[in-house]
Parts: structure tokens; C-alpha cells; sequence
């Protein structure tokens, strides 16, 4: 359990001023655009207190005739979306999917709040996470890469507290600067903050699809998630207890992109024997994505994922 600096638990005080802080998201295309109104909607459908807002590419169409124009209409008056137009940051990386993965580090300089919590929109929020807000002061709280353990003990940025500072933002930005081309906004996070960044655990916050996923018929190895080898946990208590889920499962693509049969057959998650219970909780999350993105957006995703029984 989370407290504040006293010792006890704060989230019903009214000495707290939710306006002070807020969730954060940033958009550069509209393929994410949708996935950030799917976590806001999230968001006001758990009754989270912060307030919210979103960074969007300052040449979107905003006109209400269009797709952008309608999804950030909706975010606004729907979920109370505060909209703020950025210059979207690019990185000349060999990958172009990270290539504006730095806009996120803007976050940092929204000095209108004095703490934000950022959150990658290929995630799904399945509880508040209001209680972050209220830890003790730290310029930056990130929980660690589990998924890279031993052969790595990075810090995630998949979810990103944050305190608000024009000084700190220039001293990210200037990190930026001196990197290579080929840096990513995880790896200048690393490099500023590795030593002095309070850890958040992951249990809780930064469970990944991938931990559902076992390969080829084999048991998967759940140690590095659970902090203890041998351990055979529940998937579904697993999935109930978490408050953050992101979606990594390579090479099965982003659950917005349609899924052919071939790649579900070779990499999608596979039964243990008789025992289908991670595969199950899978198939739920992507189901559950694929059905959400429909009706909070209007829009589709084609493929072959199964429809699910488990809610979410």
C-alpha cells in the first residue's frame, strides 16, 4: 500500500488538491490518438480524482468533421481532457516506431501541475493510480525492466511520475542533445536518472502481456516477475491484482494492428498441457482491447484474435 509521507493513506483527504496534479498522455499519429482516448476513457470510467491532459502534434486537423478533430472533441468533453498542442520531438533511430518515443520527455516541463504521471498509451489502466501522486517527493519515480532482468536492470518508462521543472527539463533536454541518434526516451532516462530515480515495485504497476504468453508448449518462467523462482502463479488473480498493463508480446504486433493466423499459430500464447489458463487471460486482453477500441473510437481491428469470455 501506498502512503503519503505521514504514514497513512491520503486519497480521501480533502487537504489534497487534485488539481495539482495530472495523468499525462502523448500523441504523434493518429494510430495513438485512439489509444490515448481509450486510457482516458479509462481514466473517468474508474473515477480517477488527478486531473488529465494530453499532448497532441500541433499540425493535427482539429477540425470536429474529422477523425482527429472528433476523438480529441470527445476527449475533452467527455472525459475532461486538458489538450495541449506540441511540436512532436523525432530522433533519427533505426526503428521507426520509436522515433518520436522523446515527445514523451515534454511531460516534464508542463509546469502547470506540480507532479504528472505519464502513461504510454499501448496500455491499458485497469485501476486509478491516483495513490502515486502522493508518494514522497523524487524528481522521478519509475518502476524497473523485470522482462530485461539479469541481463539488464533498467528503468521502464512505460510509466513515468514525474515533477514538474523548466531546470530539469532543459537538463533532459541537453542529455538529449549529446546522445547518439540512435537514443530512445527510456535510454536518457536511464542515463540522468539510474542512480537517483525512486523504484516503483512492477508487480502492481508494470505487468506486461508478455508474462501471459508462454512459447511452444513450454511452462513460462514467471521468476523475474514474481521475484522468486519455482513460482507458479494464478494468471487471472495475476491480471485482477494489476493496476497497469502494457502490451509487448514480440513479434505478435500492437493490438490495434491486425493479427494474422500464421503469427498467431507461431508466436501467440500456447496451453501448458491441459492447463490454458495463461493463454485464456491472453486471448481476454487482446479481445477486450480489440472490442473497446470499437466502441470508444469507432474504429476496427481486423485479425484472428478469439473473443473472450473473462472481463476486464
Amino acid at each position: 500500500m501506498v502512503t503519503n509521507s505521514s504514514g497513512a493513506m491520503d486519497l480521501v483527504s480533502k487537504n489534497v488538491d487534485w488539481e495539482k496534479f495530472a495523468y499525462v498522455q502523448y500523441v504523434t499519429s493518429y494510430e495513438y490518438l485512439c489509444n490515448s482516448v481509450m486510457l482516458f476513457e479509462s481514466l473517468d470510467r474508474l473515477g480517477c480524482r488527478a486531473s488529465r491532459l494530453m499532448m497532441y502534434p500541433q499540425d493535427f486537423n482539429t477540425d470536429p468533421n474529422t477523425v482527429e478533430g472528433r476523438l480529441l472533441e470527445q476527449t475533452r468533453t467527455q472525459y475532461g481532457v486538458k489538450l495541449q498542442p506540441v511540436e512532436v520531438q523525432r530522433q533519427a533511430v533505426y526503428d521507426p516506431t520509436w522515433a518520436e518515443s522523446t515527445t514523451k520527455l515534454l511531460a516534464m516541463n508542463q509546469t502547470g501541475f506540480g507532479r504528472v504521471l505519464s502513461l504510454d498509451s499501448d496500455s491499458t489502466t485497469l485501476q486509478c493510480l491516483d495513490e502515486l501522486f502522493l508518494l514522497p517527493s523524487a524528481q522521478v519515480v519509475m518502476p524497473r525492466a523485470y522482462c530485461e532482468w539479469p541481463k539488464k536492470f533498467e528503468l521502464s518508462s512505460q510509466l513515468l511520475l514525474l515533477e514538474t521543472s523548466n531546470e530539469e527539463f532543459e537538463r533532459v533536454m541537453d542529455a538529449l542533445g549529446h546522445s547518439d541518434a540512435d537514443t530512445f526516451d527510456m535510454d536518457i532516462l536511464n542515463t540522468v536518472y539510474d542512480t537517483s530515480a525512486m523504484i516503483l515495485p512492477h508487480r502492481e504497476y508494470d505487468l506486461i502481456t508478455g508474462e501471459f504468453r508462454s512459447k511452444d508448449g513450454e511452462p513460462k518462467d514467471h521468476s523475474r516477475y514474481l521475484g522468486r523462482s519455482h513460482a507458479t502463479p494464478d494468471a487471472k488473480e495475476v491480471l485482477r491484482n494489476a493496476k497497469f498493463l502494457h502490451f509487448s508480446d514480440w513479434p505478435v504486433p500492437k493490438p490495434w494492428l491486425p493479427i494474422g493466423e500464421h503469427t498467431l499459430r507461431e508466436h501467440g500464447p500456447k496451453c501448458i498441457g491441459a492447463n490454458c489458463d495463461d493463454r485464456n487471460v491472453w486471448l481476454t486482453i487482446f479481445g477486450a482491447f480489440k472490442r473497446r477500441r470499437q466502441a470508444v473510437c469507432g474504429i476496427e481491428v481486423g485479425g484472428t484474435i478469439e473473443e473472450s469470455t473473462l472481463e476486464i
